[in-house]
């Protein structure tokens, strides 16, 4: 099947230039200024397949938000190809954007001094959405999002929840096969973030295709079937949550609490142990490689610290993967 999103060797390269650092290179930088290339986006490929929901991970600067400013249309690539529904965004940009939607959780495209239900009028106007199947889209998506009672409010007076869900409505009433979310659910209460994801959920069901960028690996977990995890311009991981997950290895993160007080390097004085955090002289969490050390094996060396009195043993969090990754990076 061909993918909707084909991404080949894909890079962005910037032309800033060199500051002084003295009054004497600064005055000589108004008259000679030194180039420097930034190489944002350095040869990424990859492909997304229709109804995917892919997680694009990076630290802040790590190059995710060009690649999703290069996919929507909104900067050219230095060099590589991007194929999105067939279209190259830079070159066709006009007619693509037609067939992709956006959310990007600090820019508005609602009007801020009119109710929300009036910029969508305006939407119907610009995507020329016939009558009938705007209204019975406007009609499932308030009731998917419960906002029937706030869309006639002015936009200013909504709560930053309320906000979000009525950009989502502004993103996707045209209907776009693609939809781009950067950071949609940031400063965002839990109970609207469930919204927000339940409404995500329900548009993937219906053959929407999501890419979401966020730091909110919650969003990620909760939404993602697969990841792609940028860093310093690079793809440095593609796969699935559960690959991830096991990128590091076979780990898990065990809590444990003695009746006496700990020694904490004794614990972690074996190969396959890592001392993530003491609570406190009797209470302690271990990072755990059973491919180096089984957890049984590792139950009978903490035995033989002292007196154990509670365990848990957990899946290493998405986090700590991430964050593995790219401090390896």
């Amino acid at each position: 099947m061909e993918p909707v999103v084909s991404v080949k060797n894909l890079s962005k390269n910037y032309v800033t230039y060199k500051r002084g650092e003295s009054l004497g290179t600064t005055i000589k930088s108004l008259f000679v200024r030194e180039k420097v290339i930034v190489n944002a986006v350095k040869g990424i490929s990859f492909d997304i397949q229709a109804g995917e929901i892919i997680g694009l991970l990076g630290e802040n600067g790590a190059g995710k938000s060009t690649t999703i400013k290069m996919l929507s249309g909104v900067l050219f690539p230095s060099s590589g190809e991007v194929n999105v529904l067939g279209y190259t965004p830079h070159v066709h940009r006009k007619k693509y954007v037609r067939h992709i939607g956006a959310v990007f959780g600090q820019k508005s495209q609602l009007i801020w001094d009119i109710p929300p239900l009036d910029s969508f009028f305006l939407n119907q106007a610009i995507y020329n959405i016939p009558e009938a199947e705007y209204r019975q889209r406007l009609d499932t998506m308030l009731d998917m999002l419960n906002i029937r009672e706030i869309v006639e409010k002015p936009t200013r007076v909504l709560s930053l929840g309320e906000r979000m869900k009525c950009e989502f409505m502004m993103a996707m009433l045209h209907n776009p096969k693609i939809v781009f979310l950067d950071e949609p659910t940031i400063g965002v209460d839990i109970i609207a973030k469930e919204a927000i994801r339940g409404f995500i959920r329900e548009m993937n069901a219906k053959g929407t295709t999501f890419i979401l960028t966020t730091h909110d690996l919650e969003d990620v977990e909760s939404l993602a079937q697969r990841v792609i995890i940028i860093n310093h311009g690079e793809k440095v991981f593609e796969g699935s949550l559960e690959s991830l997950k096991k990128h590091l290895g076979d780990q898990k993160t065990v809590h444990i609490v003695m009746k006496n007080p700990i020694d904490a390097e004794a614990l972690a004085n074996r190969d396959g142990i890592k001392l993530m955090n003491q609570k406190n002289n009797m209470e302690v969490d271990l990072l755990v490689d059973n491919a180096i050390m089984p957890m049984g094996e590792f139950i009978t060396h903490v035995s033989g610290t002292g007196s154990l009195q509670d365990i848990s043993i957990k899946e290493l969090e998405i986090g700590e993967v991430v964050r593995s990754i790219y401090e390896k990076g």
